[in-house]
């Protein structure tokens, strides 16, 4: 699951928190892909939900010395702010977040921390991806 609805997060108090589990797949590109698991902490701060993350992917790569594909486990954590773009107890649009790349909550509520995995995970990706560190290469 990648998405939760926060309305009631929004109108309680400031510090209310609520654990989410991870578990589902990561459409990483149109090459890459793999599966999320683990968990995600919620947290309501005074103009945002913090979601801290402890992400374990396995995405599906192609080794870069011997061109076989394989699985490569990753682990990703991150800390990102949430920011509602509607005001739970009235329903009116709220301005937008200061910062320009933030993460929102959309119209109904939802946090989806989708696409913040994805990126996190695809920064994660190593540069150079090795099926095993002493992979021969492609054999004549």
């Amino acid at each position: 699951m990648l998405q939760c609805n926060v309305s009631q997060m929004l109108k309680g108090p400031i510090g209310g928190t609520r654990t989410m589990v991870v578990d589902d797949d990561i459409a990483l590109d149109e090459v890459c892909s793999g599966r999320g698991r683990g968990e995600a902490r919620l947290t309501r701060t005074n103009r945002s939900i913090l979601v801290q993350a402890d992400v374990t992917a396995e995405v599906l790569l192609e080794c870069a010395r011997c061109l076989n594909s394989y699985t490569c486990p990753l682990h990703i954590r991150f800390d990102e702010e949430f920011f509602p773009t509607t005001d739970a107890s009235s329903g009116l649009s709220l301005p937008d977040p200061e910062e320009t790349e933030a993460f929102t909550i959309d119209e109904r509520l939802t946090l989806d921390i989708a696409e913040a995995i994805r990126q996190y995970t695809l920064t994660a990706i190593p540069m150079k991806p090795l099926c095993r560190p002493d992979c021969p290469g492609i054999k004549a």
